[in-house]
């Protein structure tokens, strides 16, 4: 049910900020996340452009001069939060500890994310061969182990199941 409802919240917010006529537009939570990454790039010593792309629901970035990738909706872990909520409600513990896990997990999930999109940039930047095996397996292997270790975290600490 919280999944559900999560959900349609999000399909909402996307259906009522994001930009499909003439010229696209992201939702601003999508231009948030590639501001982070950009950022985070920056600090790392790269010259990154970002930019809408036009013809598309994509932020482009570019790594000195280059094409090397797009954001889109997929890549700011929203969807991956909304499963990790629901797992952590639907096996719920305390109030105190469910909501403190789910603030802390959520803000780990965020962060593990914006490093994921800065190493998966620059990887590909730096080894463009390697682009497919980094953006399908590897990447997302990250995220999904993550949110899977805080699940199983969650359960053998946190969680009230009934043990018979």
């Amino acid at each position: 049910m919280v999944y559900f409802l999560l959900t349609s919240l999000y399909s909402f917010y996307l259906s009522s900020t994001q930009e499909t006529s003439s010229v696209f537009a992201c939702a601003p939570v999508t231009n948030t996340v590639s501001n982070h990454a950009k950022w985070t790039c920056e600090l790392l010593g790269y010259d990154i452009v970002k930019y809408q792309n036009p013809k598309e629901l994509s932020i482009t970035f570019l790594v000195n001069d280059k094409i090397v990738s797009k954001i889109i909706e997929g890549c700011t872990s929203i969807s991956i939060m909304i499963l990790f909520l629901a797992f952590i409600i639907a096996f719920s513990g305390t109030i105190k500890n469910t909501l403190w896990f789910s603030v802390a997990g959520l803000i780990l999930i965020y962060a593990t994310n914006i490093f994921r999109i800065v190493f998966m940039t620059l990887a590909i930047y730096h080894y463009p061969k390697l682009s497919d095996v980094l953006h399908d397996f590897v990447f997302p292997g990250i995220i999904y182990g993550m949110v899977f270790l805080l699940w199983i975290v969650w359960v053998k600490k946190y969680a009230i199941i009934n043990k018979k």
